[in-house]
C-alpha cells in the first residue's frame, strides 16, 4: 500500500510585531493513488480574540474568531496529529508555508518526504496560465472530483485546499510517463 498525505494550512498571514500563526489544518491521505474520504481531517488552533489577522489572509477566520479563541492551541494537538503527519510521505501545493508550519512547532519530528504539487506541475506542464491551485485543478478538468470529495467547502478553507492537492496529486500520479519519476521527492 502506498500512502500520501495531503496538507494545507490557513495562517493569520505577516502582521507587524506577530507571527505568522495558523489557525486552520487540512489533510487527507491519497492512498494506492486515490484520495480517500473516510481519512479527511480538519483542526482549528487557537488564535487570541485580540490577535489581529493580515488584511490580505484569505479564508473565512473572520466568520470564526469566536470558534478559533476557543480552540486548543497547536500543542495540545500536537500528538494526536503526530499520527498521521510523521514519518509519512507529504503532499502540498507551494509545500514552503506546509513544511514551515510544521517545522516551527515540531523541529524534531522527521516530516516528509515532500511533494510539492506547485512544483511538479510547473516542471512538468510548462505551458500552464497559471499555477494557482484552483486554476490548476480546473485546467486539469478536476473540480468535480474535488467538490465530491470535499463538498460543502471552497478555496482558501484548509480541508478543501487539501482535498484540492489530493485530487491533483493522484491526476499526477495517473499520468503515463510518471513512474520514471516517481521516487523522487519534489
Amino acid at each position: 500500500m502506498t500512502r500520501f498525505v495531503s496538507i494545507d494550512f490557513e495562517t493569520t498571514g505577516t502582521v507587524s510585531g506577530w507571527p505568522n500563526e495558523p489557525w486552520q489544518l487540512g489533510c487527507v491521505e491519497v492512498v494506492d493513488g486515490k484520495p480517500d474520504p473516510a481519512t479527511r481531517r480538519e483542526a482549528f488552533f487557537r488564535i487570541a480574540a485580540d490577535r489581529p489577522f493580515s488584511p490580505r489572509a484569505p479564508g473565512r477566520w473572520a466568520q470564526l474568531r469566536g470558534e478559533l479563541a476557543a480552540a486548543s492551541p497547536f500543542e495540545e494537538k500536537w500528538p494526536e496529529l503526530s499520527l498521521f503527519l510523521v514519518g509519512v510521505p507529504l503532499v502540498a501545493h507551494n509545500a514552503s508555508t506546509e513544511r514551515t508550519m510544521l517545522v516551527k512547532r515540531a523541529p524534531l519530528a522527521p516530516f516528509g518526504p515532500w511533494f510539492d504539487t506547485l512544483r511538479i506541475v510547473r516542471r512538468f506542464w510548462p505551458a500552464l496560465k497559471s499555477y494557482a491551485l484552483g486554476d490548476v485543478v480546473r485546467s486539469f478538468g478536476l473540480q468535480a472530483r474535488l467538490d465530491g470529495l470535499c463538498p460543502g467547502r471552497t478555496w482558501h478553507d484548509a480541508l478543501y485546499d487539501a482535498c484540492a492537492g489530493a485530487v491533483l496529486f493522484a491526476h499526477i500520479l495517473s499520468v503515463a510517463g510518471w513512474d520514471v519519476v516517481r521516487g523522487e521527492a519534489v
